[in-house]
C-alpha cells in the first residue's frame, strides 16, 4: 500500500478532502522521523516501537567478486510490532495454515478443489464461441 492509497482510504472513511488528509498524514510521518532523530525512539501504543540503533563496523564480502570489504558503522531504524499488531498478523498466519491444511486434506481424499467443481468439462468451442474467425 502506498501513501496515496492510505490518504484515499482515510479521507473516504472520515469524509475529509484528500488534500487535507494528505497534509495530516505527511505531518504524522514527519513527526515520527523528527522524534526518531531527536530522541532515538518512539513508542506508539497498540502499534509498535521504532528505535534508532547503531550498527557496528564490520567486515563483509562482496557477493559478486568474493572480495572482502569494510562496512563502516551506521545508524539504522528498527521496528518492533506491538502486541495488537502481532496478534493480527498471527491470525493471518493461522488462517493461511488452516487453508493449506484443508487443501491438503481435499487433495488426499480425491475430492477436486472447489474452483475445479465450478467449471463444466471442457469441450471444443461452438461456432459462436470461436469468435469472428469461427465458422457458422
Amino acid at each position: 500500500m502506498t501513501k496515496k492509497e492510505i490518504v484515499k482510504t482515510i479521507s473516504e472513511e472520515i469524509g475529509m478532502t484528500q488534500l487535507k488528509t494528505k497534509e495530516i498524514v505527511q505531518k504524522t510521518f514527519d513527526a515520527i522521523v523528527d522524534t526518531l532523530v531527536e530522541e532515538k525512539r518512539i513508542e506508539l501504543r497498540n502499534f509498535g516501537v521504532f528505535e534508532v540503533k547503531r550498527r557496528g563496523a564490520r567486515k563483509a564480502r562482496n557477493p559478486r567478486t568474493g572480495e572482502k570489504v569494510f562496512v563502516p558503522e551506521k545508524f539504522v531504524v528498527t521496528f518492533k510490532p506491538g502486541k495488537e499488531m502481532e496478534e493480527r498478523v498471527h491470525e493471518l498466519e493461522r488462517l493461511a495454515n488452516a487453508a493449506a491444511e484443508a487443501a491438503h486434506r481435499a487433495a488426499s481424499s480425491g475430492v477436486p478443489p472447489l474452483n475445479a467443481m465450478n467449471h463444466e468439462t471442457s469441450s471444443p468451442p461452438t461456432s459462436y464461441e470461436a469468435g469472428a474467425g469461427g465458422t457458422t
